[in-house]
């Protein structure tokens, strides 16, 4: 069954015109039937749109099109240009098309998007991949990685929590561009090796 709390705020997006959908780590879960807590959702609807009707949500990263509530992350669909810091994307733009949005999503069991009628809706043969138990980029694996190195360290956590594969152009890849992670703010790599340690993922 879909977490109550989705199913809550759907009903309140669709009063006010919008469509809210289970995403990303929240989505993949649900179908894999593991536990999770924190809620992944993603909205055509705008921060400035949903403050309308959410008011007491934190808008702090609304310029990135995140909203969060409590334990739950709201994220506008967007689409992403230019990353300038092996992090971050140069410029965000809102999106109404979930079509647009999942490209600058980093793998295909990560692109899959649930309404609360359960409907899901895939773009990336993610489904296939959540059967056939690969990790998988979505585009090119060194394009990816070369945006964000520390997707070399979520790609081996997801193989090792899940018990997946890691594709072998994807595996290949990040071989050669290991010493990107060098790259990346140290904070960033010890909460991704926390989340490996306590299989939250």
């Amino acid at each position: 069954m879909l977490p109550k709390e989705f199913i809550k705020l759907a009903k309140l997006f669709k009063r006010n015109g919008y469509q809210l959908y289970l995403v990303g780590g929240s989505a993949r879960d649900y179908l894999l039937k593991r536990p999770f807590f924190d809620l992944d959702l993603a909205s055509e609807a705008t921060p400035n749109e949903i403050k309308e009707f959410l008011p007491d949500a934190d808008f702090t990263f609304a310029r990135f099109g995140n909203v969060h509530l409590k334990h739950i992350d709201i994220t506008t669909f967007r689409e992403e240009e230019d990353y300038s810091d092996y992090r971050h994307p140069r410029k965000v733009v809102f999106t109404r098309q979930m079509e647009k949005d999942y490209p600058r999503r980093d793998f295909t069991i990560n692109a899959l998007y649930i309404d609360v009628n359960e409907k899901v809706y895939d773009f990336s043969h993610g489904l296939d991949d959540l059967k056939a138990k690969i990790i998988r980029f979505i585009g090119d694996p060194t394009t990816r990685i070369k945006e964000d190195p520390l997707r070399i360290l979520r790609a081996e956590r997801f193989a090792k929590t899940l018990g997946f594969q890691i594709e072998e152009n994807a595996y290949l890849a990040m071989k050669k561009l290991y010493k990107l992670i060098d790259k990346i703010n140290t904070n960033k790599i010890k909460q991704e090796l926390a989340k490996e340690k306590s299989s939250h993922i």
